[in-house]
């Protein structure tokens, strides 16, 4: 997709600091040694080094994982999405007059912002996790007045997306971390559009387990973050390396110590087209608008420890409250079957994942018609702590 903009971006008096900070960012991020290609050790284990990078850093990117015929059904899913979107919040139409994407989804789906805006930062949405407003820029005048910049329940929306939520290597890497019956969290499609992409303010993620007995720096689950275009330091996301070893960060106190929103000791994650991030939803992450020329399309696919989740109730940010036992797991794990036969049928060279539950439990998912109209609505099963 053509990444540029004519829309002139108003910085104001933060120009100057924002572009030295990103750039200084960039280079801090050289140095962590966390990215590389997924490896595995002769016995098929996930690369000793790798884990012990993603534990000190809290994020790994993995290059070059996507092939670039499922990028090309990727971006030709992205398209159609895009066409289909309602002309507005609430509508039920396209600007086609089609009817539009999730209007008949009893789930929440696409998140809108104004342009280049927070609309989670300094608010009480999902649990307050969110504390300190970002820097909102200035719009250009010919913007939209909203845009949708994250649309939750993806799967049911793109197959391409499916097929890389079957990935045999990101499902390894999930088992190596979370071990072999690890379950799902949720999905979702990030969207920052050039000059208009909303910002996501400095939180960490997970509700349910922060003083728990048994916390340690992997209870709350961690995020694949597939990319589409690349991403640069000016649209993608910032992370603290280490926090998600801290517990509960004082967001605030580092905001204003630093004196802005931008905290000196996050680093951008920094991926070509094809790469896949993972990143702890533990550590203090964030995101800018993008007043950059390019785009950013992030499939995002979390995972959780099968412990973190059977038995206990759920954190209400993606779904509403609920006790998670097993059948509620095993309902909302079908979601990796069909995406690992989806991913068969157009990969047959390569070798299929086997996860472990449904094995066990010989349990087979096929991917076909009947499957397509069974995840309909599916995040409404969402495993959110």
């Amino acid at each position: 997709m053509d990444g540029s903009t004519t829309a002139r971006v108003d910085y104001g008096s933060e120009e100057a600091a924002m572009k030295a900070y990103l750039a200084d960012g960039e280079r801090r991020a050289a140095t962590l040694g966390n990215r590389g290609p997924i490896r595995f050790t002769a016995s098929g284990e996930l690369h000793p080094d790798i884990l012990d990078a993603y534990w000190r850093c809290g994020f790994y990117v993995f290059e070059g994982v996507l092939r670039p015929e499922e990028l090309a059904d990727l971006e030709g899913d992205f398209r159609n999405i895009l066409d289909r979107l309602p002309v507005e919040r609430g509508a039920a139409v396209d600007a086609k007059g089609r009817p539009a994407l999730a209007a008949d989804c009893k789930g929440p789906n696409l998140l809108w912002s104004k342009p280049l805006g927070d609309p989670f930062g300094g608010t009480e949405l999902a649990n307050g996790r969110h504390p300190v407003k970002m820097y909102e820029p200035q719009a250009a005048a010919d913007a939209p007045k909203e845009v949708v910049y994250l649309i939750l329940g993806s799967l049911q929306f793109s197959e391409a997306a499916l097929r890389i939520y079957g990935h045999p290597d990101l499902l390894a890497v999930a088992a190596a971390i979370n071990g072999p019956d690890f379950t799902p969290f949720n999905e979702a499609l990030f969207i920052k559009e050039p000059g208009r992409g909303a910002s996501v303010a400095w939180h960490q993620d997970g509700v349910t387990h922060w003083n728990s007995a048994d916390w340690d720096q992997g209870i709350h689950g961690f995020n694949f973050m597939g990319q589409l275009y690349g991403c640069t330091a000016a649209n993608g996301v910032w992370v603290v390396p280490g926090s998600h070893k801290q517990g509960k960060v004082d967001i605030r106190k580092l905001v204003a110590e630093a004196g802005s929103e931008r905290l000196p000791d996050a680093v951008p994650i920094i991926a070509q087209p094809g790469d896949v991030a993972i990143t702890n939803r533990q550590a203090l992450h964030g995101s800018f608008a993008n007043t950059s020329k390019d785009w950013r399309v992030t499939v995002n696919m979390g995972f959780h420890r099968r412990r973190s989740v059977l038995g206990v109730k759920g954190g209400g940010v993606h779904n509403k409250e609920a006790v998670y036992d097993a059948a509620r797991i095993r309902e909302r794990a079908r979601l990796i079957g069909y995406g690992i036969d989806a991913r068969r049928q157009r990969f047959p060279d390569e070798t299929p994942y086997v996860y472990r539950p449904h094995a066990d439990e010989g349990l087979a998912y096929r991917w076909d018609a009947t499957a397509r109209a069974d995840i309909k609505d599916y995040n409404l099963l969402d495993l959110s702590i």
